[in-house]
């Protein structure tokens, strides 16, 4: 396949889910309780919902939206130190877009910047390190956060200011990986998971080899998924034929993209500028071991956690949002109290409802409608 629109064929969509019935209809405990599929990633989640490929699927096959989204699982805590040095006299505090928006316990870095704080909103690290360059006589921080997707551009941006002498520039460090968060949600007694659609992103960067546990401890197939409609289908497909040959294993259907050792130019400048921390505060899932990154000590004079006083408070949720059981996939957004109503990307309550791969804003704006209506009627009928 060379085009998009090949990735999009309805015919082949039709063939692929007559070939999922079948196997749906060959495994006996699909007869017993839906089985249940992860997507970890948020652009899977957001790809579900846009081609409604969720309503495709036979009703004994369940998925659950995981918490893929970095921008998502940051607690609020972690926003509060991005005011304070947004607030800081004499700071540029520089932003990728989806996080302005995520509210702290006060404000949200938008906010911030409308009360005359310099927050700046940038597509690359390496704009960060341009604006540093532009404006010698000021501090600017750039606000890293994602998976291992983006880790690399980040460290790279790193080595770029060491290598040009750039003395203004620093990160706030806020990358996270995913495999310590796939184990965090197996052990998870609230999930009783059959099987992940494994992010493509994040597997380009680190490859293959990471997952095995999941198979070889866990007993649960993954497979590594591309993000068009066929993509994501053919690789429900993969899981399930697994699963009906009593198999566990380790797939790559995004073989197009992912290699199967990774990057090692990636794999190489993460290694080089990061080392891992005894343990990040993630929203929803809690502090889980060795799950995110820091900046090495010997790249220490560009790290805003060592040259800013920061807060660093825990900040717990409002009561009333559920971003934390959306994320581990106990719930689906729209059995949140608030979601749609009070929660909206107008007005969010939580981050999932503020970011692109947010499952609440996926689902409130492919999805959330149409299952509010499909409950509704439910709930009329049992009256």
């Amino acid at each position: 396949m060379k085009y998009v629109d090949e990735f999009r064929d309805p015919q082949k969509a039709k063939a692929l889910l007559a070939e999922i019935q079948t196997l749906v209809d060959g495994i006996p405990k699909a007869k017993e309780r839906p089985l249940q599929i992860m997507e970890v990633c948020g652009g899977h989640t957001h790809s579900i919902f846009k081609f409604g490929i969720e309503t495709m699927l036979p009703k004994e096959i369940e998925l659950v939206h995981g918490p893929g989204c970095p921008v998502c699982v940051l607690p609020m805590g972690r926003v509060d130190d991005c005011i304070a040095m947004a607030e800081m006299p004499n700071v540029i505090f520089t932003t990728f877009g989806d996080a302005m928006r995520v509210p702290g316990s006060k404000k949200s870095l938008l906010q911030a910047k409308a009360e005359g704080c310099d927050v700046r909103m940038v597509y690359s690290p390496l704009d960060s390190l341009q604006i540093a360059k532009d404006n010698p006589e000021k501090e600017v921080v750039f606000f890293g956060l994602g998976f291992e997707t983006t880790m690399p551009s980040t460290a790279l941006t790193i080595l770029q200011a060491e290598a040009d002498g750039i003395k203004n520039f620093s990160l706030f460090c806020n990358h996270i990986t995913i495999i310590p968060t796939i184990k965090a949600i197996l052990d998870s007694p609230d999930l009783r998971l059959d099987g992940f659609l494994g992010p493509g992103h994040v597997s380009m960067v680190i490859g293959n080899a990471p997952y095995e546990f999941i198979a070889n401890h866990y007993k649960r197939p993954l497979v590594v998924a591309g993000f068009e409609p066929l993509d994501v289908l053919q690789s429900i497909w993969m899981v399930l034929k697994q699963i009906h040959e009593g198999r566990s294993e380790i797939e790559n259907q995004y073989n197009r993209i992912v290699p199967e050792d990774g990057n090692n130019v990636a794999l190489g400048a993460i290694s080089k500028v990061f080392e891992l921390r005894e343990y990040f505060e993630w929203r929803g899932l809690g502090s889980i071991d060795h799950s995110g990154v820091k900046v090495r000590e010997s790249y220490g004079m560009y790290d805003a956690e060592r040259k800013f006083a920061l807060p660093a408070l825990k900040i717990a949720d409002p009561k009333s949002c559920q971003c934390g059981e959306v994320l581990k996939g106990a719930i689906k957004p729209w059995q949140c109290k608030v979601f749609g109503e009070l929660c909206t990307p107008e007005t969010p309550l939580g981050s999932l409802m503020v970011s692109s791969e947010g499952a609440c804003a996926a689902y409130y704006q492919y999805g959330g409608a149409r299952q509010e209506a499909s409950r509704v009627e439910t709930e009329e009928k049992a009256s």
